[in-house]
């Protein structure tokens, strides 16, 4: 009976895996090629059937908003002669050949379920059946799950409404009549290309002016200086992005766009809001082609209320109203989510309470998602290394 129970032991010893990785984004195909390096074998589980599913899923004309030299993943720079802005296409083959070049061991159509905190190791519920890991980092993205509100008489509209996430072609709004709804990055993003397609009407709903920086000034991409901005005190960096917003772009509030609420820096790290890149819309809404108009109502059948009693009559509204992390199914019981399902900790920082458990790319940066996801990385694999035996060692 003695044998017989401590080979059960063994043999759950030996199931429990060093490291589980949950999400083969970028913060997770870093992380676990960092876990890797340092001696720490890991398994790398993906819920899709291939790598950059929703980069595949987003418009062909998207970009990355961060330079090149600060957006490729650790020990594998872009190719010679790839934009300052790496496109779409660019960064779904970087990740691929980031996969391949570490031989990193992406389990493909893996959904995590649910985790659970089993007092020195976790139990990882999955599509496929139950895993046991000593330690769990999750990945799976800031921007898993589009939100959209659920505004007032939306259901009855006759029009379109959709989020920024299925904006799809630019150009099949020609002729159209666009409502924007939100002035953050992706609000911009959809923005800069609307400005150059020839819609019928063009307008943007503001409730708060964003934290805006041009992607350019003069030859000079705005975002290589990010490392500094990134080591500055907030208050600093939060002064220095508002009087190069002045200086570049001039009182946007002269042209209805409300003033932001706080500080770019600030609202980077208090709210999570992302700071918005211009390449093109704000020259719209100078011109006029872009009407920047209060914050929603209420919709009707046929058009949209505003704040101030006015109406529009859009033929598609566009949600860009940001994304959840989706996480309160997974770790929703283990009391480490804020209000907004964001992580309390990041990175290199866990709760004691919960030893094992790690979350990576759960925040916006200044540095850009793909040099945030080394330095995470880096720190995760730091402890998580330090805290592991050598291969062969008895624990």
């Amino acid at each position: 009976m003695a044998d017989t129970t401590t080979r059960a032991m063994v043999e759950q010893l030996a199931a429990i895996e060093p490291a589980i990785v949950i999400g083969a984004g970028a913060a997770g195909l870093a992380v676990a090629q960092a876990l890797i390096k340092a001696g720490v074998p890991t398994a790398i589980l993906e819920k899709e059937s291939r790598l950059a599913e929703p980069w595949h899923r987003r418009h062909q004309q998207l970009h990355l908003n961060t330079h090149r030299d600060l957006s490729a993943l650790p020990g594998l720079a872009f190719p010679k002669g790839t934009p300052a802005f790496p496109p779409r296409n660019v960064v779904i083959r970087h990740m691929n050949d980031f996969r391949e070049a570490n031989r990193l061991p992406v389990e493909f159509g893996v959904a995590v379920e649910t985790i659970m905190f089993m007092g020195d190791h976790w139990a990882v519920r999955t599509s496929t059946g139950s895993r046991l890991a000593r330690h769990v980092i999750v990945a799976t993205g800031r921007d898993r799950e589009p939100f959209t509100p659920r505004w007032t008489g939306m259901q009855a509209f006759t029009g379109r409404i959709i989020h920024s996430a299925d904006f799809g072609d630019a150009n099949t709004y020609a002729g159209k009549k666009v409502l924007v709804v939100g002035a953050g990055n992706s609000g911009f993003d959809a923005l800069n290309h609307l400005a150059g397609v020839d819609t019928a009407a063009l307008w943007l709903s503001a409730r708060n002016g964003p934290a805006l920086l041009p992607k350019r000034i003069g030859k000079i991409a705005v975002h290589r200086l990010s490392p500094l901005m990134a080591r500055l005190p907030l208050r600093v960096a939060d002064a220095v992005m508002a009087l190069t917003q002045r200086l570049v772009f001039g009182d946007l509030t002269k042209f209805g766009m409300p003033p932001a609420p706080a500080g770019g820096a600030s609202r980077l790290t208090s709210d999570y809001t992302a700071i918005a890149a211009d390449d093109g819309a704000v020259g719209a809404i100078k011109s006029g082609k872009i009407v920047v108009v209060p914050p929603i109502r209420e919709f009707t059948r046929d058009g949209v209320v505003l704040a101030n009693g006015s109406l529009v009559d859009p033929d598609i509204v566009i949600a860009a109203t940001g994304y959840r992390t989706g996480l309160e199914r997974m770790v929703g019981s283990l009391d480490v989510l804020d209000g907004k399902g964001v992580p309390l900790f990041n990175g290199g920082d866990a709760d004691p309470k919960l030893p094992g458990l790690w979350f990576t790319g759960m925040r916006p940066s200044i540095r850009g998602c793909f040099a945030n996801a080394a330095i995470l990385a880096k720190a995760i694999a730091g402890r998580i290394a330090g805290s592991h035996p050598p291969s062969g060692a008895s624990r």
